[in-house]
């Protein structure tokens, strides 16, 4: 940074030109009433146009030799307020105020579905308003146990025998079974709110609660750790978007869930290929409604029983 001073010229007050006797004037005028002549004050023009051999020590004496203050001239100006918190919001510090956040809406229920058969029909039960938990259609759901009746050789009600619900939500497959004869019902869902304001009131309210065993954990979970006897019938509804049914089924098929006698339905969707066996299962049909399909997959008796 730089410093130079330039010295203003001296200005004279002005002489009246149409005056005879302006050398008079100028001769016999009192000292005491003349004016002064004034000196503008000394513009000081500052740049960065020193050379690199100057120090800082030789631009304050230079500044101070002028009689102006160094500590003014050669500190950095302090941004204004505004620039400030300009700069602040560029780089993101200080504290930012978004738009405020919108509370979550407590998740609510109805009662849409209800009981189609056996000794709770036609009683109401709980499902969440919201997308996020599908039951069955209560067709798909009609014609999957008349499929399953008619294969075990009875048209009116379920062989007695235990049933497996999986992502079972509202717990509306598993009521169905318990109501038309099966002896016990394992529901696995893994949202705890599902569990303890829908699965579990609905069972409460069918009077199945004894009946039942409920796993608040993931379907893939549940298939690795449990072992034990295989379930005579397995229901698999799971969120369509969510499951990849290749790798589902193949480890329904390896696990010990199912048996040579096990009865298997499956809800999924349009366009998904599924395998015409699942283990020493068979397929015994594959029914569509609308977008929606049902696959069922038995034991190889039941396959001629049906075709018979």
């Amino acid at each position: 940074m730089a410093v130079s001073v330039i010295p203003s010229p001296i200005s004279w007050p002005p002489i009246p030109a149409n005056n005879n006797n302006n050398h008079n004037l100028l001769n016999h005028r009192p000292l005491t009433t003349a004016k002064r002549p004034y000196r503008r004050p000394s513009t000081v023009i500052c740049s960065s146009s020193l050379k690199s051999s100057s120090s800082a020590e030789e631009k304050r004496e230079l500044l101070k030799q002028y009689g102006l203050d160094p500590d003014e001239f050669l500190s950095e100006p302090t941004p204004s307020k505004s620039r400030r918190n300009k700069e602040g919001q560029k780089s993101g510090r200080g504290k930012q105020v978004g738009p405020p956040q919108e509370q979550t809406k407590p998740r609510e229920t109805h009662k849409l579905l209800q009981v189609l058969g056996g000794t709770a029909r036609r009683k109401k039960l709980l499902s969440p308003k919201s997308m996020d938990v599908r039951p069955m259609m209560e067709v798909v759901k009609g014609a999957a146990f008349g499929i399953l009746q008619a294969a075990g050789g009875c048209p009116t009600s379920l062989r007695p025998g235990r049933w497996l619900d999986l992502y079972s939500g509202t717990g509306s497959v598993g009521i169905e079974a318990i109501s038309r004869g099966c002896s016990e019902v394992h529901f696995v869902e893994m949202d705890p709110w599902v569990v303890s304001d829908v699965l579990r009131p609905n069972l409460e309210w069918t009077g199945f609660l004894e009946n039942s065993v409920i796993h608040t954990v993931r379907v893939e979970t549940y298939l690795e750790r449990t072992k034990g006897d295989p379930f005579d019938y397995i229901s698999v509804t799971p969120p369509y978007m969510l499951v990849d049914y290749e790798i589902l089924m193949k480890q329904i098929s390896e696990s010990s869930v199912i048996g040579d006698n096990s009865f298997i339905l499956v809800e999924y969707p349009f366009r998904t290929d599924m395998h015409e066996t699942c283990g020493c299962l068979v397929k015994l049909a594959d029914r569509r409604f609308g977008r929606t399909h049902l696959a069922v997959y038995g034991p190889k008796w039941a396959e001629k029983k049906r075709r018979s």
